[in-house]
């Protein structure tokens, strides 16, 4: 029987479990299968946590998520094509639900599939080696510190790339006499009431973590841009300007000769793919982009057939994405797929890379990645749903976001699976300060 390893048990790895639990529901052998995760339960970034910088044994913390954080898209868009939010909530709830109540939908999937039985909690992955076969995996049991290595013919690894924070060094850090802090770090906006803040950044967690310390108090929220501004109709107190070039005792200096006074500083600077278990041949080096280089249906590690990455793309599409990518990996190790020639392989990776190069905006962006689900889903049994609609529902978010940056999470969507329309939730976004999941689904 083919044995596989799976490290990382959030969205990805819950996704590349479901899919053996549906096959082996129909009837299907499964291979055997170990997961290693490195937290004390799954769900990944979902878990909440006050920690930053190290947990008890010394790892570092692998979360980001903050209090108050609501989803910035449409639930609709991310639905299970199998397991659908009508199904988890016995009722439609609201289309832009807070942390607590996606993560409850996404563990609430994993423990329906009696997949648990397959994890192996608090134990961290230490080293791969390839043995010609496949790998020899050394992981270690964070509770007791022992040490184990174990073969494995496949490998799937579904670590995530929003938790190694990218961390740029700019002239004056050293003196600045406020709060220096990388989003991973952001816990709760209410930290920044009533002070000047300065968000470096142009991409979600910017957006978010701006208009989060915005909803919460923030005197003013200054956004600094590398490259692009996200050019939204900011509310008054908040502003974009171009790129800090140093800090000046308590002031932010800007390329655009903006100067403004701060009492924090946030980098939204993004993650890095970092992967410290893995040799380099098998490394994935990428920034966050739509099609990383060197994987077959973004998926299947070129150079090394037995290896597979989950959910290592820039995202618009998520869970049912990470759902497409992990029955497609189910079914090459399942022999139900047959790989084609290194030849062909490569020009399938370079078709679509070049594809991705020439986009131009989001809503090309927005094609690019439904095309990508569709021609996943094209090859395996993932059940209907219907990606066309998540496709507008895309574009109607993102011209919502253009139109009012503050209301377009008070919109509603309908469902990819059941057709159901979200209702209208009791409170505005910018007026809802509790984000429990009893508040949120306690409708009116």
């Amino acid at each position: 029987m083919t044995k596989v390893a799976l490290i990382g048990t959030g969205p990805c790895g819950l996704s590349f479990l479901r899919s053996l639990h549906q096959a082996q529901s129909k009837g299907e052998n499964i291979p055997e299968v170990v997961a290693f995760e490195k937290q004390e339960s799954w769900g990944g970034l979902w878990n909440y946590t006050w920690r930053t910088g190290s947990d008890q044994y010394g790892d570092p913390i692998h979360n980001s998520m903050y209090r108050y954080l609501w989803s910035n898209g449409p639930k609709e868009c991310l639905e299970f094509a199998d397991y659908s939010f009508d199904e988890h909530f016995k009722k439609p709830i609201p289309s832009f639900p807070p942390r607590a109540v996606l993560q409850d939908y996404i563990l609430g999937r994993a423990e329906n599939s009696n997949v648990k039985k397959y994890v192996k909690f608090n134990t961290t992955v230490t080293s791969v080696a390839d043995n010609g076969n496949g790998f020899d995996i050394t992981y270690r049991n964070k509770k007791d510190d022992q040490t184990k290595t174990e073969s494995f013919d496949k490998l799937v690894v579904a670590t995530g790339h929003f938790s190694v924070p990218y961390i740029p060094e700019y002239e004056g850090m050293n003196s600045f006499p406020g709060r220096i802090m990388h989003s991973h770090d952001f816990r709760d906006a209410e930290e920044f009431r009533d002070k000047n803040v300065v968000v470096l950044g142009s991409s979600y967690s910017a957006e978010d973590v701006a208009l989060q310390c915005h909803k919460y108090g923030a005197k003013t929220v200054t956004i600094g841009y590398r490259n692009n501004p996200m050019g939204f109709n900011w509310p008054e107190g908040m502003k974009e300007v171009h790129y800090m070039d140093k800090i000046d005792g308590n002031k932010a200096v800007f390329k655009d000769g903006t100067v403004q006074e701060m009492d924090a500083l946030i980098l939204c600077t993004g993650y890095l793919h970092h992967f410290p278990f893995l040799p380099e041949d098998l490394k994935l080096k990428t920034h966050n982009r739509l099609y990383p280089p060197n994987l077959y249906k973004g998926v299947v590690w070129q150079n090394n057939q037995n290896l597979f990455y989950l959910g290592m793309q820039d995202q618009f599409h998520t869970f049912n994405m990470f759902d497409a990518q992990a029955w497609y990996v189910r079914d090459i190790i399942m022999n139900k797929i047959t790989l084609p020639s290194a030849d062909e392989l490569a020009k399938d990776i370079d078709n679509w890379v070049k594809k991705e190069e020439a986009l131009e905006d989001a809503y090309q962006m927005i094609d690019f990645q439904t095309d990508y689900c569709v021609d996943l889903c094209s090859a395996v049994d993932y059940p209907k749903i219907d990606f066309e609609l998540i496709r507008k529902h895309f574009y109607d978010w993102e011209h919502h976001k253009e139109e009012n940056i503050l209301t377009y999470r008070d919109k509603s969507f309908s469902s990819p699976v059941t057709g159901t329309t979200g209702p209208s939730h009791h409170t505005t976004w910018l007026d809802a300060m509790d984000d429990s999941m009893s508040t949120y689904l306690d409708t009116k």
